[in-house]
């Protein structure tokens, strides 16, 4: 499986934002941003005016970032995007919203999207109880996302259970049991990402 395997916090300092890839480490002095908030690269502190191509590029790329898609699946999400009823661009941040891997860390476990889809991957959920271990299945409404019997007895998932996280209003969580539901598709007023899709529309739109 293709997967970035550099330095995370370069990633956000060349979108020029914290994109909350390391967890709880973006919130100490430790993070790199904090250090050293310009670009990096030997000119990476130059400043150069961005062309309007430049700006929607950077869009794109911090979505994937933030995500933790790659290219080519970032493409075909955006297609199947496009083929759906109403705006692209919703429907985008809804399809991107609604992998596995983002609803396991709305739900409250993990501290980052790259540790949720490794639990992923790790086969620690079920769906509706069957065993997924694919990060970019998409859960639907009326979904239940479960924590694996087995792994319910370990520290890290004691640990999530300690320190629960406010879920979305589509979701629904009771991390108590181990377990999450998907209530509804997220609309655009639901989802807190910040990403201008518009831009990310106008530069596959070319």
């Amino acid at each position: 499986m293709a997967r970035y395997t550099g330095a995370v916090c370069r990633l956000c300092r060349r979108e020029g934002m914290k994109l909350f890839l390391k967890g709880d480490r973006c919130f100490t002095d430790k993070c790199a941003f904090t250090r050293r908030s310009y670009a990096p690269g030997q000119h990476g502190q130059r400043r150069s005016k961005m062309t309007d191509y430049g700006v929607q590029l950077r869009e794109k790329q911090k979505a994937r970032r933030i995500y933790g898609v790659l290219e080519k699946q970032f493409r075909r999400t955006y297609e199947e995007a496009s083929r759906l009823k109403g705006v692209t661009g919703d429907n985008l941040l809804m399809l991107l919203e609604v992998r596995l891997d983002n609803v396991v860390f709305k739900l409250g476990y993990g501290n980052s999207r790259k540790e949720a889809r490794q639990l992923v991957t790790h086969e620690h959920f079920t769906v509706n109880g069957k065993k997924v271990n694919i990060p970019s299945y998409k859960v639907k409404p009326g979904d239940v996302i479960a924590v694996k019997e087995k792994s319910r007895a370990t520290e890290l998932f004691k640990t999530y259970v300690e320190n629960p996280k406010n879920v979305p209003a589509w979701l629904e969580s009771n991390i108590a049991s181990f377990e999450g539901k998907v209530v509804s598709v997220p609309s655009r007023e639901q989802i807190d990402t910040p990403i201008n899709e518009t831009l990310i529309v106008e530069l596959y739109s070319k």
